[in-house]
């Protein structure tokens, strides 16, 4: 059964045109069609990723729960906001604190998704932020969880996801790894598991596919390797939601921050989605990558199963966002 949502085939069908041709750009598409990621070096000029760093550190330092960004004992739970072992933050309308919108709003990054969607009319996710500290032994290992963020039974390219990332990273600092190519063969990966007869892993929306051990033999089988993707500060990545990924904790003494964004041309929301949209924004909610709002969060965070006493329903700092950045919310593309 196919979850409800607002992709409608003028993205897989534009996107196939422009992406699957087999035309060659002479720029990032060739590596997003190819590889299925690609890195679009210095979308953010580095002192200005620098900036939004040190803002994130601000933010964690402003709970003054006892972090101090030069001081490495104090990166514990007890002294931080909630953040899972793969270094997500959702809660406590983070999403819509005023870097994060200015992190959204920069020409480069938003310039990327208007290459590859040929358009200039749309709208953000309201998404997750990352705060990967090295050596936490404080919280569960970050365990492997391979997997596709889009719907076997809507295939085709649909959406390219994206992060912008803030500090230096290498190959053994933690970050994002993809199976390099296996976009190509997801609808024969598919094919293939249901032969098998595979049970998926549950998840809140079909958007979301699972990896076992059977499907990533199959790739490997077919020589499909995992490659860490790397980036410099201010360097955006974006990726096919069919490649299967997923990503891992520092192997250093290097913490790795960045922001997970991602844009959606706005005529394939519907009206209600928007509205949907417009509530977690005035209601500084986050949501999922998908930026038609599949879902949307409620800034409850918890500790030891209880409601996070620094939980906060508004920013530390109110986004002030101009004409450009106020479009992405979808609020202007309503109809009333």
């Amino acid at each position: 059964m196919r979850t409800s949502t607002a992709v409608t085939e003028h993205v897989s069908v534009t996107a196939r045109r422009l992406l699957l041709s087999g035309q060659k750009f002479g720029d990032f598409r060739d590596d997003l069609a190819r590889d299925g990621y690609a890195v679009i070096k210095g979308a953010i000029p580095a002192d200005r990723a620098k900036g939004y760093a040190d803002e994130m550190y601000s933010w964690l330092e402003g709970f003054n729960l006892g972090f101090k960004r030069d001081d490495p004992s104090t990166i514990h739970k007890d002294n931080l906001p909630e953040i899972s072992e793969k270094g997500m933050c959702h809660n406590y309308a983070i999403g819509h604190e005023d870097f994060v919108w200015q992190i959204r709003s920069e020409p480069g990054v938003i310039k990327a998704f208007e290459t590859v969607f040929n358009t200039s009319d749309f709208i953000v996710s309201f998404d997750a932020i990352n705060f990967g500290f090295p050596n936490r032994t404080d919280l569960p290992p970050n365990k492997p969880w391979p997997h596709q963020d889009q719907d076997p039974e809507n295939p085709g390219f649909r959406c390219p996801q994206g992060l912008v990332n803030l500090l230096p990273n290498g190959p053994r600092d933690g970050g994002l790894l993809a199976c390099k190519g296996a976009h190509l063969v997801s609808e024969e990966y598919h094919d293939a598991m249901r032969v098998q007869g595979e049970d998926r892993i549950p998840a809140w929306t079909n958007e979301w596919y699972g990896l076992k051990d059977e499907g990533m033999k199959w790739l490997v089988d077919r020589g499909y390797e995992w490659v860490k993707v790397c980036a410099e500060p201010g360097d955006l990545i974006v990726w096919d939601s069919r490649v299967p990924h997923y990503n891992v904790s520092t192997e250093t003494d290097k913490p790795r921050f960045c922001i997970y964004t991602c844009y959606m041309p706005a005529e394939d929301a519907t009206q209600e989605d928007l509205k949907r949209k417009r509530d977690a924004f005035e209601k500084r909610l986050g949501t999922p990558h998908w930026p038609n709002a599949l879902a949307i969060g409620d800034n409850i965070a918890k500790r030891d199963g209880k409601p996070d006493p620094s939980n906060r329903s508004r920013p530390l700092r109110e986004p002030v966002l101009r004409d450009r950045a106020f479009k992405l919310t979808g609020i202007p593309y309503i109809q009333e």
